[in-house]
């Protein structure tokens, strides 16, 4: 199962939790199974079937262009990570 961490701003959708466990092959596969478990979470972090664009996500410590379509492996850790804005 991959590792989940959960920013702060969405915990309360978790019950409080910052890490999850979920499986899946892609982001979007984890992203479902925590919508099931969590519901609200999805209607956070996707729009019009990708991330929004508040969010970027880090997959085994690296960036992500792939979005949602990202592979995953069964020991995949995955951050949702807010973007930051300003200048």
């Amino acid at each position: 199962m991959a590792i989940v961490w959960i920013p702060s701003l969405l915990r309360r959708l978790t019950g409080g939790k910052a890490e999850l466990r979920a499986d899946g092959t892609t982001v979007r596969e984890v992203v479902d199974q925590l919508e099931a478990l969590h519901p609200g979470l999805k209607a956070r972090l996707v729009e019009d079937g990708r991330l929004k664009p508040s969010f970027a996500v880090v997959v085994d410590g690296f960036s992500s262009d792939l979005g949602l379509r990202h592979p995953l492996t069964a020991d995949s850790e995955l951050h949702f990570v807010p973007a930051l804005s300003g200048g």
